[in-house]
């Protein structure tokens, strides 16, 4: 998570949509960085309006705008799922190591999901608390262009990003009966993404 006190934005890491490479590139610009431990460099809307959003309003008597970005479903899922295929997670429950793209999807679309699909959800880590506001700005992952744009017009100055914590490239496709049963039984995701400017 970043704050930008004076431009009052604070950019909220979706994990898996490029967060770290931003994190990288704007600390320096930052009055408030946080990147570890993880469960609060990706505190999800409703923890950073529960807990950091009070500071602000209280104390600064400041409202601060919030930014995200979110990733098309079936690519962040993806990028999830190559992500847990890297070496050191070999023989750790949440290895997806001999495991198919359409086997984790499945695993994610259950209830009960085990450790190695366990990756959460885009729409709630975005849904506010029943008496918070929405994102205010909700950019695309593979439109970077557009989040570069604003941020270099409200932070004043370009903003150069280098791939960082990229998961292994590996093409992946669903079959068509997955996709439709993820796009069923996920429609908020869907939403979404199709949502953001």
């Amino acid at each position: 998570m970043l704050v930008f006190f004076k431009e009052r934005l604070v950019f909220l890491a979706v994990p898996k949509t490029g967060s770290t490479a931003y994190h990288s590139a704007l600390a320096a610009r930052a009055s408030l960085v946080i990147t570890d431990p993880p469960e609060l460099k990706h505190a999800p809307l409703y923890r950073y309006d529960r807990f950091i959003r009070p500071i602000y309003d209280k104390i600064c008597n400041a409202e601060l705008e919030t930014l995200a970005v979110v990733r098309e479903p079936v690519s962040w899922l993806g990028s999830w799922y190559r992500y847990r295929q890297r070496p050191f997670l070999q023989g750790k429950p949440n290895s997806t190591a001999g495991i198919s793209f359409d086997a984790f999807v499945l695993a994610y679309l259950k209830g009960d999901r085990p450790a190695f699909a366990d990756v959460g959800s885009q729409a709630r880590f975005l849904q506010p608390r029943p008496d918070g506001a929405p994102v205010t700005h909700l950019f695309r992952h593979d439109q970077p262009e557009r989040l570069d744009h604003f941020l270099a017009e409200r932070l004043g100055g370009a903003v150069e990003t280098r791939h960082e914590n990229a998961s292994p490239v590996q093409a992946l496709e669903l079959s068509p009966g997955v996709e439709k049963r993820l796009r069923r039984k996920c429609a908020a995701e869907f939403d979404l993404y199709e949502s953001a400017g």
